[in-house]
Parts: C-alpha cells; sequence; structure tokens
C-alpha cells in the first residue's frame, strides 16, 4: 500500500492519458495478473466510454501527467495565435509528426497541430486525413482546456475558436 502514498494521483482526479487525452481516475484497484500483485490506476475516458487500467508504477513512465495548469493552457492558446508552420516534407511525413504531437500529451505541442491545420473559409478544403488530425487535436486540446477551466467543452471549444478566428482577422 505504500505505492499509492508515492503517487501523485488520487481517485477522482483528472489525468492526461498520452494516447488518449483526459481521464478521470475512478479507483484504485489491487490485480492480480499472471500471478503477480499489481495496483491499478483505473482511468474512464466518459466521452469515448472506455476504461483503461495503468499499473500505479509504470503512470509516469508511459507519461500520464496533472491536467496543465492555467499558465500552460494560456501558452497553448497563444500558440493558436501563431503563424502556421507548415514543413515543406512529404504529407505522410508531417501526418506522422502531427500524429505523434496529438499522442504526446502534451498540450503546446498539440495547439501547434491544431495552429497548423486549421483552415479559413477562404482557403483551400482539408483532405480526410488532414481532417481527421485536425480534429482529433482540437478535442484533446478543447478537452483540456474545458477540464482546467472546470467549464464544460461547449465553452472551450467557442474560447479555441474565438483564438483561431482572431488569428485570421
Amino acid at each position: 500500500m505504500s505505492k499509492s502514498k508515492k503517487s501523485e494521483f488520487r481517485p477522482d482526479d483528472y489525468v492526461v492519458y498520452p494516447a488518449h487525452g483526459v481521464g478521470q481516475i475512478v479507483s484504485i484497484e489491487k490485480q492480480e495478473i499472471a500471478g503477480i500483485e499489481l495496483e491499478l490506476f483505473v482511468i474512464s475516458f466518459e466521452k469515448d466510454k472506455m476504461t483503461l487500467r495503468v499499473p500505479t508504477n509504470k503512470a509516469a513512465e508511459i507519461g500520464m501527467r496533472s491536467l496543465s495548469s492555467p499558465d500552460v493552457v494560456s501558452k497553448a492558446m497563444s500558440t493558436l495565435k501563431g503563424k502556421a508552420r507548415v514543413k515543406r516534407a512529404m504529407w505522410s511525413r508531417r501526418a506522422q509528426e502531427y500524429e505523434q504531437k496529438i499522442n504526446s500529451g502534451d498540450l503546446i505541442a498539440i495547439a501547434e497541430v491544431v495552429r497548423d491545420l486549421h483552415r479559413t473559409d477562404d482557403q483551400r478544403e482539408q483532405s480526410y486525413s488532414e481532417r481527421q488530425l485536425y480534429e482529433a487535436a482540437l478535442e484533446r486540446l478543447t478537452r483540456e482546456v474545458a477540464a482546467v477551466s472546470g467549464g464544460d467543452e461547449v465553452q472551450a471549444a467557442k474560447k479555441v475558436d474565438e483564438v483561431l478566428v482572431s488569428r485570421a482577422a
């Protein structure tokens, strides 16, 4: 039981799991797997209707972290205001880099993807894969902004959209 005292996460805490975004720790349970007793965080991703079990001793190693501070959220918002930086590499290579940024769990890296893939009405339409990556990044960003501000995702999405629209003006 001493392991859980060292852990920074507790039941009801919101956490960011790099590959899935914001989830809530429902409980910490012990389970025997392959003859070894493990202590696990049970994390619920309500929106995805998914439950994840993460060994408490591996949480930091896989990049699970607490929600970003309001300071990091404002840095992410200023990242959105910046000029899109699109490398001249092939799309498949850029798509891979965007995917890595989204799955890194780093809010500022996710904001960079949203900034780089955002299209205004007068720009050319996105390809299917561009739109998929953009929507994935946007969803991760708005979920974390909502969780940090204590608001709902609709308000967070409006806030992000306002920043993106003001950039284009």
